[in-house]
């Protein structure tokens, strides 16, 4: 069961990225309200309480990501199905999550890990893909969100795959498991310190195509209609949830427990209609969260 729900997520946001590149798919969107909880409690000592005491948490996003984690220039806050979903958790504390009491902390693929081990964040929610090696270092809990990876091009390429693209130049984001998967594919990976400038390299053509999860190109590809679009099947699986430091690990249950009640009251499909649902695909099946060790 656990592996058909997984199949028909990542089919499903393998079409969102097909569909975001030929529409006009508006990523920005504002998601549900998520009223902070009241009478929360939590055991003593645990960081759940210190957090909920304190009033006050802060949160590591992506900031250029259309559709999972966008701040523009003009804008107060990030915006995409991450913060939603950081929204969700954030409001179980008892926190206003569209309060200055939350902490929007830019964090790129590279810092993920370093963050969360320094205490520089609470929580990380940036597109991050559940791996063994990352679960070495520190806690991940999820998935929220089933895509795969797959290709972004100009709009006018003739490639169709990154098959096609063997032993020529493909970029991602330096630190993630799209620069791996790129090798495994026999193209040559190019790792640049954000999305964006891996974008600006396709557009200018000084790399073939970018490579990482069908949701991430289908913002870009959706931003820069008519110029890129996404190509291929996905090429791998990969399962994205939270971070949060092994110091705490009580925090994997709190979090498993209010992703599962977002799944099942509708929350969590509102932020993905509000977010990723504009590129015109229907809202996906909540995956399998992983249990807790």
């Amino acid at each position: 069961m656990r592996f058909s729900r997984i199949k028909a997520t990542v089919v499903a946001l393998g079409l969102a990225a097909s569909m975001a590149a030929c529409g006009n798919a508006d990523t920005n969107n504002g998601g549900p309200t998520v009223a902070p909880a009241t009478d929360v409690t939590f055991d003593a000592g645990t960081r759940m309480q210190e957090l909920a005491d304190a009033g006050k948490i802060v949160v590591g996003v992506k900031y250029d990501q259309p559709g999972l984690g966008f701040k523009g220039a003009t804008d107060d806050v990030p915006a995409g199905f991450d913060i939603e979903i950081a929204k969700i958790l954030v409001a179980s504390l008892g926190i206003d999550p569209e309060s200055d009491n939350v902490t929007w902390k830019e964090t790129i693929s590279d810092n993920r890990e370093p963050f969360l081990k320094a205490g520089a964040v609470d929580l990380v929610l940036a597109s991050y893909s559940i791996t063994d090696e990352r679960r070495a270092e520190v806690g991940q809990t999820g998935p929220y969100m089933v895509t795969g990876q797959q290709l972004l091009v100009k709009a006018d390429s003739d490639v169709t795959s990154i098959d096609d693209l063997a032993g020529k130049e493909v970029c991602s984001v330096t630190g993630s498991t799209s620069i791996d998967r790129i090798e495994e594919k026999g193209a040559k990976a190019v790792g640049f310190d954000s999305y964006s400038e891996c974008v600006q390299k396709v557009l200018d053509g000084t790399v073939e195509g970018m490579s990482t999860d069908g949701t991430i190109l289908a913002g870009f590809a959706a931003q820069n209609e008519g110029m890129l679009k996404v190509v291929g099947d996905p090429f791998s699986t990969e399962n994205i949830g939270v971070g949060y430091s092994k110091d705490h690990p009580e925090m994997c249950q709190w979090i498993n427990d209010t992703l599962q009640k977002a799944f099942d009251d509708g929350t969590w499909a509102a932020a993905f209609e509000s977010t990723l649902g504009p590129s015109g695909v229907a809202t996906p099946e909540p995956p399998a969260l992983d249990p807790c060790m």
